[in-house]
């Protein structure tokens, strides 16, 4: 049974991961056969009332937070193993693009979080698949594009293809409901809300992605 690594950001679309996507995420999981294990950075998070849109005064922490979503059983991103993994996960989120990597404040200059970099690329020289949804890819595209020009999609946003094009990957577009594999770097992607009006399209499109990520695990890295 593959092991696979959901790499969350916070709970809720405007500041951490998209509940729907997430969830989606662990169910095929779970359906295809998979054994997961939630695990997010522990730092602060700009809180957003889900409400009314706007930003809240106060700060809450990104783990704690993630554990919402993962009832409790999660494991702080600094102390995970990468060996202990045969894959990893990304729903997308405005928690991708603030609290795992800043590129919702600075673009193609933004940064990534250090747990964040250091999971992705020891995965990447291991050969460990990386899915990554919505918003996502362009923490992959800021990590990998000026050494492996991964091929990425967020679906048909033309401004944020460019800047994923700007930060050395290559976009492809793509519908909601399928997927965008890069065989050689081991990289699966696909649109979930950055396309999607139903959660059901998310559900489709994540589910290609979670076979994707898992066909790609019973295959050595060296297939391509």
């Amino acid at each position: 049974m593959a092991k696979v690594g959901v790499v969350l950001s916070g709970c809720g679309v405007f500041d951490g991961s998209e509940i729907h996507e997430a969830v989606a995420m662990l169910l095929a999981l779970d359906q295809q056969g998979a054994d997961y294990q939630c695990m997010a950075p522990r730092k602060e998070l700009e809180v957003v009332d889900h409400l009314t849109k706007q930003p809240a005064a106060e700060k809450r922490d990104v783990l704690a937070e993630s554990a919402r979503i993962a009832r409790g059983e999660i494991v702080n991103l600094s102390d995970v193993n990468v060996s202990d993994y045969d894959a990893f996960v990304f729903p997308g989120g405005f928690g991708a693009a603030k609290n795992l990597c800043t590129f919702a404040a600075d673009g193609v200059d933004c940064t990534v979080d250090s747990d964040v970099q250091r999971l992705l690329v020891e995965a990447q020289a291991a050969g460990k698949p990386i899915g990554l949804a919505c918003i996502a890819p362009v923490i992959a595209a800021k990590v990998f594009g000026r050494t492996l020009s991964p091929q990425l999609t967020i679906g048909h946003d033309a401004a944020t293809a460019q800047q994923i094009e700007a930060m050395g990957a290559r976009h492809q577009p793509c519908d909601v409901d399928d997927v965008v594999v890069d065989a050689s770097n081991r990289i699966v992607t696909t649109p979930a809300y950055m396309e999607a009006e139903r959660i059901g399209q998310v559900f489709t499109g994540i589910a290609k992605l979670v076979a994707s990520v898992l066909q790609l695990v019973e295959q050595p890295a060296s297939v391509q």
